[in-house]
């Protein structure tokens, strides 16, 4: 089950990831307030007013609470960090860039177009034909 922008308590703190994701059998919808039980994918979208935050408050946080995997997309950079738990911390375990096909865990089955995730190139961006 994958959600965008759910309200989830971690701890005595409620924190909204861009997007969760749950195993089927360790998904539980609450009847009303936030998700209590702890994401097992994360995925933060990074921003210049968000980055910060994300990186150095919820990334933690979520380790913390024992989300196995994150990803950290930078559209600006066209990059994806994939991050595994180990040990209460997080290990890069794979980093991807520009128009790159990828399987990146914990979705290693499906193949992403990272072009399609940045969208089309404008004018004067890295990479475009003259």
């Amino acid at each position: 089950m994958i959600l965008d922008e759910p309200r989830i308590r971690f701890g005595d703190e409620c924190r909204v990831p861009d997007l969760a994701g749950w195993c089927r059998e360790r998904y539980v919808r609450p009847d009303g307030g936030p998700y209590e039980v702890s994401p097992d994918w994360v995925c933060e979208l990074l921003s210049k007013s968000t980055a910060v935050e994300d990186r150095t408050e919820k990334l933690p946080l979520h380790a913390k609470h024992g989300v196995r995997h994150a990803w950290v997309l930078d559209a600006i950079a066209q990059t994806l960090e994939v991050l595994q738990l180990d040990g209460g911390r997080w290990v890069v375990a794979q980093t991807f860039g520009g128009d790159a096909r990828v399987r990146a865990e914990p979705f290693e089955a499906i193949e992403i177009d990272l072009a399609l995730v940045w969208g089309p190139r404008q004018d004067g961006d890295r990479g475009s034909a003259p």
